[in-house]
This record gives C-alpha cells, sequence and structure tokens, in this order.
C-alpha cells in the first residue's frame, strides 16, 4: 500500500460542501488508481452524496466528524474547541500517519493554526507560508507567502524563499529555479524596511538564484519562478490576480456578443481561446501547500469546484513520490549546521 496516497479531505468545509468536495474526491479517484480519499465530516451527509456516483469503492472511505468548524470562527478556539470537527479530525490522521496528506476548501485560519499546533513545524522553520502557483505567460510561477504570515521577518522570508525553490525544483521541474523579491522598483535601494533589509539576505544566499526585485507588473509575465513577499503583499497580489482575470474575461464575452460579426467571430476564435484561458485558469493548479510543515497540508479556494477539489488531491501525490518535506527538512538542517559552524 506505500504506492497509495492517502489524502484525507475536509468534506464538510468551503462554500461548496459537501457537493462539490465530494464530487471532486470522486473525480480524483476515478482518475487515478494510486489515491484513497478519506473524508471526514458528517457520515450521514457524506454517504447521501456519494451515492449520486459510480466509482472504485475501496478508494473513498468515510471518516465521521459530527463537529464544523465555519469560516466566521476564531481559529484558535475553533481548533482547541471543535476536537471531533472535520478539520481537527482530518489534521490527526495526517499528524498519526494514517494519511499523507490533508486537503480542505475550509476556514483558512483553522487551516493555518491547525497545521502548526496539530501536524506541527518541521524543526527549524521559523514561519510555515502558503505558497500557490499563479499562471502566468511562461508557466507558473510561485507566490510565496499568501496568506499565512502577515508580520514576516526578514530570515521568515529567506526560508520562504529556500523552501520556495525546493518545491518549484522538485515539484515543477524547473532547474535553479529564479528567485525574486516583491518590491515597488528594480533597484536594490527601494521598498520599505522589510524589504531593504531582507535583499541583502537574499543576495547573500548561497542556495538559492536570486535575481532581484521583481514589480508586480511583471508578475504575470512569468520574469520569476518564486515570488518571495509577506502575507500581506502575497493576498492583495493574488486576490487583484483573480479579480483582473475575471473582470477581463467578463468584458472579452460581452465583447464578442455585441454584434452579429462579433458573434461570428467568436465562433471562430472559441477553440484557440479556451486553450489559452485554461492556461490562465488557476484551479487547474490545485491548492496552495503550506509548507514546512512535518505533514502536507494544502489549502483550496473556499470557493473550490470540483475540479480544483480534484487537482487539489491529484497533487499529493507528487508532494508525496518528490519528498517534499523531506527535502526542506535537509535544507533548513544543513543551514542550521552552517550558522553553528559560522558561530
Amino acid at each position: 500500500m506505500s504506492d497509495i496516497t492517502k489524502v484525507a479531505l475536509d468534506a464538510m468545509g468551503g462554500d461548496n460542501a459537501p457537493v462539490e468536495i465530494v464530487k471532486g474526491a470522486v473525480e480524483a479517484v476515478q482518475q487515478r488508481k494510486d489515491i484513497q480519499v478519506l473524508l471526514t465530516g458528517q457520515e450521514s451527509v457524506i454517504k447521501r452524496e456519494l451515492e449520486k456516483y459510480t466509482y472504485p469503492a475501496e478508494q473513498i472511505r468515510i471518516v465521521n466528524a459530527s463537529e464544523v468548524i465555519e469560516t466566521a470562527e476564531p481559529p484558535v478556539k475553533a481548533i482547541r474547541g471543535k476536537k471531533d470537527s472535520s478539520i481537527v479530525v482530518a489534521m490527526k490522521l495526517v499528524k498519526n500517519g494514517e494519511a499523507d496528506a490533508f486537503v480542505s476548501a475550509g476556514s483558512t485560519g483553522a487551516v493555518l493554526v491547525g497545521g502548526q499546533v496539530l501536524v506541527g513545524r518541521i524543526k527549524g522553520v521559523e514561519r510555515p507560508p502558503l505558497a500557490p502557483l499563479l499562471p502566468t505567460l511562461k508557466g507558473v510561477s510561485l507566490l510565496i507567502d499568501c496568506g499565512a504570515n502577515v508580520d514576516a521577518r526578514p530570515s521568515h522570508l529567506v526560508q520562504f524563499a529556500k523552501m520556495g525553490s525546493i518545491y518549484m525544483e522538485s515539484v515543477m521541474g524547473r532547474k535553479n529555479p529564479t528567485v525574486g523579491i516583491v518590491n515597488i522598483g528594480a533597484e536594490e535601494e527601494k521598498g520599505n524596511a522589510l524589504v531593504k533589509e531582507t535583499f541583502p539576505l537574499l543576495k547573500a544566499c548561497r542556495d538559492i538564484n536570486f535575481v532581484g526585485s521583481v514589480e508586480a507588473r511583471e508578475i504575470p509575465y512569468g520574469n520569476v519562478d518564486v515570488i518571495v513577499c509577506e502575507a500581506f503583499v502575497g493576498n492583495v497580489i493574488l486576490k487583484l490576480y483573480e479579480g483582473v482575470g475575471g473582470a477581463l474575461m467578463k468584458k472579452v464575452k460581452a465583447g464578442m456578443m455585441s454584434s452579429l460579426r462579433s458573434k461570428i467571430g467568436a465562433l471562430l476564435v472559441k477553440p484557440a481561446l479556451k486553450a489559452t484561458l485554461k492556461d490562465f485558469d488557476a484551479s487547474e493548479q490545485g491548492g496552495a501547500p503550506l509548507l514546512g510543515l512535518k505533514g502536507l497540508v494544502v489549502k483550496t479556494h473556499g470557493s473550490s469546484a470540483s475540479k480544483e477539489v480534484c487537482n487539489s488531491i491529484i497533487q499529493c501525490v507528487t508532494f508525496k513520490q518528490q519528498k517534499i518535506n523531506e527535502k526542506i527538512k535537509a535544507a533548513i538542517q544543513e543551514t542550521q549546521d552552517e550558522k553553528t559552524e559560522n558561530e
């Protein structure tokens, strides 16, 4: 059974739970035989959803959890108080080695708190960052951090750069991935206090390919593979990225439907346009891993439909096969050893 990747999936989390979550689990096991999904949540509710589908029964198992953590609940209080919630039960499966990974579209705060408290950080990791893949003209870039650490220190950002580089090389196959820090200009002396203090540290870091500052307008062009920033900036970039993409799509569709001539043109370009837009569909990339934990934790959008849930589950297979956590652990340990030698 070591070839099987077991994914604990929070069936009750997200705007479209449990309907789209369960559907995503079914789609994943229909596509891959090397996945088993452990659906955590209210058993009777999950069973009703599963009855809609035909799927390999041995690849989906229900793990009952009577409570649900709502999005608006204080994360720490929710994790401590609702010990039989779908999030807590699923994370304990990862902690106890009964699952290889955890996926949720539920409360981001609860996932972040639960990841650190229940799954635990790798020794030496100061702060685990959320790291989604952004579609770009050159493929994808990793945005790290996008929501976990709004008060990051320079040492945190250096670790983000190292973890992001490992991810892009191991999971995405980018050899010697380029790293840039988000800034308001290309010059080294620009930026706020955090950026100015972090820049020389990244520049001196021997185990990453740091190329300097990256401005927000350059991100969609894929100028760097790993985009480093603290979570406030990262979350603004992510949400603006999604908002502009959605607004542009509505404008394009409205323009194509504005006259008979444009409708005929739309029919002609539809196949090429569909293929192009698929490359810029963030849901194709799955969820954002919370890097630096002892186990794999993946957060998907709260509004995730079945496709993103499915892709997030499948994504976990690559994480396991490439031993991302082990590589991060080794890199952090190496840095600590170097620091000890220099003292």
